[in-house]
């Protein structure tokens, strides 16, 4: 309803405002329905949007990660025709800055940071298109001078699995799918969302809300569990 879309809106606003003022030190969020904000006059893809025009963040991305791979997003929540207009050296070196920052705050002390290549075979050297070779490429040596090990472009379709074998810590994807799907299809069960570039942690669930299973005892809370283990190895203890 209209109602609860609102009434969520205003909840993960009133965590912000307490992280914003230290009152606390991480978020755990349950998932949104965007339906339901809709209706309500709210118009946020979901809960990323939120976090960082409430927390005035410029730089934030999305991170899935479970026990097998972690995956941080370049572009987001954007249709499919608008990824490329948004692939640019900016955002491809924000993106591997926050990669490397999430992983060190995971308590991995010498990030490895592979990036997919947007098209297939990374391009191919330029036989399936070129910002590869004429964006992604220069950011990444960018990177690399700022100190960040970072590689690729590699191939979209053989990054993950290599990822998965443990030649990467985490894997820079250029939109949505891309990124999500390989994590998704390792289950739900432990797959948390972070917002990385946040001043504070900020965790989710890998998964919907759900209403068609609601009330029938069935829906599994894993994920909910694994989001909340990871904000507090995510947060500094309070030397208190």
């Amino acid at each position: 309803s209209a109602a609860a879309g609102r009434g969520a809106y205003d909840y993960v606003c009133a965590a912000i405002d307490d992280a914003q003022a230290g009152r606390i030190r991480a978020i755990v969020t349950a998932p949104l329905n965007k339906k339901s904000m809709h209706e309500a006059g709210i118009d946020y893809p979901g809960h990323t949007e939120i976090l960082a025009e409430r927390s005035a963040t410029q730089d934030f991305a999305m991170m899935l990660a479970n026990d097998e791979l972690r995956v941080l997003l370049v572009t987001i929540h954007v249709a499919l025709a608008d990824v490329i207009a948004r692939i640019t050296p900016e955002a491809e070196l924000t993106a591997m800055r926050l990669a490397d920052r999430a992983c060190r705050q995971m308590g991995i002390e010498k990030p490895r940071v592979a990036v997919a290549g947007l098209n297939p075979h990374a391009g191919e050297g330029g036989k399936f298109g070129r910002e590869d070779i004429d964006i992604i490429e220069p950011a990444i040596a960018r990177a690399r001078a700022e100190g960040i090990d970072a590689s690729g472009p590699w191939p979209g379709d053989t990054i993950f699995m290599r990822a998965r074998r443990g030649e990467f810590d985490i894997v820079v994807a250029q939109y949505h799918d891309q990124g999500l799907i390989p994590v998704k299809y390792l289950g739900l069960d432990h797959g948390v969302n972070v917002t990385v570039g946040l001043p504070f942690v900020r965790t989710s669930v890998d998964h919907g809300t759900a209403f068609d299973i609601a009330g029938r005892g069935v829906a599994d809370q894993a994920s909910l569990v694994a989001a909340f283990d990871l904000a507090l190895a995510m947060t500094p203890q309070d030397p208190g």
